[in-house]
């Protein structure tokens, strides 16, 4: 039994090929059905974002497994060409698969790492794979410790707690400086992506009072909405600057939009009630001397990118413990996979052991009719404690084996040994003891 992964991600190929391949959620139904339908694979997940497609499933053969995992990633798109296909996909096995799979939903694998999304979106995946009935105990044991996973790097490292984006970031130095951002105002000039980025960074922190200004008003309107804002025209904004706690411009302007007057003007209706200023345009909004200004904290692009720059390097740290963690995951994970490769073997010779020894007694029960029902009972119990005593070393040895590189041996032998893989029969009893019963 093996865990294969198939797929393709930002680190492989081009947004162009992963949106041609990109699964949305309505679909997953249908392309999950069409994974359960290649014989190879017991068990299936498929998980689709913007930066990676990825298929998950246990299987007996590999070869024939990464086989139809390839055929369905070929047939998706047949705008694009196989040849070009080819070199963007990857296939894991075992190990390899299970270590990715544990990145992936601890976000050691995404294009910021440490990002929460990928987690919720994790979660998703596995909750339609077990609704269509596409997964069994093994990829729900794998995909449970997989979340497991996560979590414990969310506990145990730092690795998804400092700001890695510009927009973040700015949210970042508000929480700083107004602890709870819920009770504050927000202004958006300008309608900028990383400036819509970090509204959406701020109403998700509790911000619930938002302007938005643009040259456009109209698209102020349809902007604001999103934050469910309030719409400023562009020619009163510094008016109404004097109502926001916090200021963040991202505008296409080519020089200052907000002077240190402006500033000033604002700072004295606000009667020296801080101001926050984010200037994450370039060339910059607001004239750098602001900063000066008492109450003023007035921060620009390289500011932010600084702060960027130094928690990525704190990640990057963090990252080291949280891949330990992983590899110690993967570990404690295919120690339980081989474990499974011995039941059958378990429960076959158990199967056997007791054929035997319900034939035997059945001889002894035929030679002496006399017995009681006590009597009978005893045997049964003696002759059952005879056989768990004899099973009892080879069996914990068989599951304490079956974690190392040579429990695949032993099973092996255990097969040949007890006969295991032949009909049930008095064959072998015959072979051993050709004389009749009668002698």
């Amino acid at each position: 039994m093996h865990i294969v992964t198939a797929g393709l991600n930002h680190k492989t190929a081009p947004i162009e090929i992963r949106e041609g391949l990109a699964i949305s959620n309505g679909d997953l139904s249908g392309a999950l059905d069409v994974l359960r339908g290649f014989s190879s694979l017991q068990e299936t997940m498929l998980l689709s974002t913007c930066n990676r497609v990825e298929l998950y499933a246990v299987a007996n053969n590999t070869d024939e497994a990464i086989r139809h995992l390839r055929q369905f990633l070929l047939q998706r798109n047949p705008a694009i060409k196989t040849e070009q296909l080819e070199e963007y996909l990857y296939f894991l096995i075992d190990d390899a698969a299970v270590q990715h799979l544990f990145r992936v939903a601890s976000s050691l694998d995404s294009m910021v790492m440490g990002e929460p999304q990928i987690l919720g979106q994790f979660k998703d995946a596995v909750e339609v794979a077990v609704a269509e009935g596409c997964t069994g105990v093994v990829l729900n044991k794998v995909m449970k410790k997989a979340i497991s996973v996560a979590k414990r790097v969310r506990t145990e490292t730092p690795v998804g707690e400092q700001a890695v984006s510009v927009s973040y970031a700015a949210v970042e130095l508000a929480k700083k400086l107004f602890q709870d951002l819920s009770s504050h105002s927000v202004m958006l000039v300008g309608a900028g992506e990383m400036g819509e980025l970090a509204g959406r960074h701020l109403v998700n922190n509790g911000v619930t009072d938002v302007m938005v200004t643009t040259r456009n008003y109209q698209r102020a309107i349809q902007f604001s909405k999103q934050f469910k804002g309030k719409p400023v025209p562009f020619d009163t904004f510094r008016q109404a600057m004097v109502g926001a706690d916090i200021v963040i411009c991202s505008t296409g302007s080519p020089y200052p939009i907000i002077t240190k007057q402006d500033v000033v003007n604002v700072i004295y209706a606000r009667r020296n009630q801080p101001l926050c200023i984010i200037d994450i345009a370039v060339p910059r909004d607001v004239e750098d001397d602001a900063r000066d200004i008492d109450n003023v904290y007035l921060f620009n692009i390289d500011d932010l990118q600084q702060i960027v720059t130094v928690n990525m390097e704190e990640r990057q740290k963090a990252a080291h413990t949280a891949e330990n963690i992983v590899k110690e995951e993967v570990i404690t994970m295919m120690g339980w996979l081989k474990t499974l490769e011995t039941v059958p073997t378990i429960v076959a010779l158990k199967k056997r052991a007791e054929e035997i020894r319900q034939g035997e007694l059945e001889k002894v029960f035929s030679r002496l009719p006399s017995l009681s029902s006590p009597e009978r009972e005893i045997l049964q119990g003696f002759s059952s404690s005879i056989v768990n005593k004899i099973l009892h070393h080879p069996l914990v040895t068989l599951k304490e084996e079956a974690t190392n590189a040579n429990g695949a041996m032993y099973v092996d032998a255990t097969r040949r040994l007890f006969s295991l893989d032949d009909a049930p029969d008095d064959s072998v009893q015959n072979k051993e003891n050709p004389k009749n019963e009668s002698d």
